[in-house]
């Protein structure tokens, strides 16, 4: 199925912009950084745009901090300078920045509010990191919280909050509690989303900036789809 929504120089969604860090709101369709698709990665585009805003000749230096799996949306921080890149790098390592998901699954969890411990095994073969009740060997801790926000017609809207950043991490999770996120056929989804996008959305940050010390606070507007719609009426 082909990706539609994917950023580019003219279409690029800028949450927040300085002279040491760029934020941006990643579509469904947009890598990261490269792979083995050859398709164009997100840092390319964010690159291009400030060459092309600030007139700079050469190379534009931009450091890729964390990621978000290709059909997920959300927000992305860059470092634009050497200075601040370590600086996100630690921060990010050291669980100081506060990520808040959004997530539209279609069972309700057992509780209202809960937290989620596992351990996750990651399949290089299928890409896909499995949930065990119990550690198992080249296993990973894997910790979240999450809470019901909303209850809509199919779907319940969940907000999840990480203690641990791990491969598929919350769609795995939530898939072993039996609450798949729409569109994920990888995690049991019955039927995928048009767009190949995955309802699961990086939707806050809250960090101190590496540079400046001041209080960064984000949020990324959802998508533009009936259902996610549906969240904010």
């Amino acid at each position: 199925m082909a990706l539609k929504t994917i950023s580019n120089n003219n279409n690029l969604n800028i949450l927040y912009e300085d002279n040491h860090i760029i934020i941006v709101n990643k579509r469904a369709g947009d890598i990261v950084q490269g792979d083995k698709t050859g398709d164009k990665p997100l840092s390319d585009v964010v690159k291009e745009y400030l060459k092309a805003k600030y007139n700079k000749p050469g190379n534009v230096f931009l450091g890729t901090v964390h990621r978000l799996d290709r059909p997920t949306t959300g927000i992305i921080v860059f470092a634009r300078t050497s200075k601040a890149l370590p600086r996100l790098n630690k921060l990010f390592s050291e669980k100081k920045a506060q990520k808040t998901y959004w997530a539209l699954v279609n069972n309700k969890p057992p509780k209202k509010e809960d937290t989620l411990i596992h351990w996750l095994k990651k399949n290089p073969r299928n890409n896909k990191s499995y949930a065990h009740i119990k550690e198992v060997s080249d296993s990973k801790k894997a910790v979240l919280h999450y809470k019901v926000l909303k209850e809509l017609d199919n779907y319940l809207l969940l907000e999840i909050n990480l203690e641990t950043g791990r491969h598929h991490q919350i769609r795995s999770q939530l898939s072993s509690i039996g609450c798949i996120i729409k569109g994920d056929l990888k995690y049991g989804a019955n039927r995928s989303n048009k767009d190949a996008s995955i309802h699961l959305h990086a939707r806050q940050i809250q960090f101190t900036h590496p540079v400046s010390k001041e209080d960064i606070n984000i949020m990324a507007p959802l998508p533009n789809d009936p259902i996610w719609n549906a969240c904010l009426e």
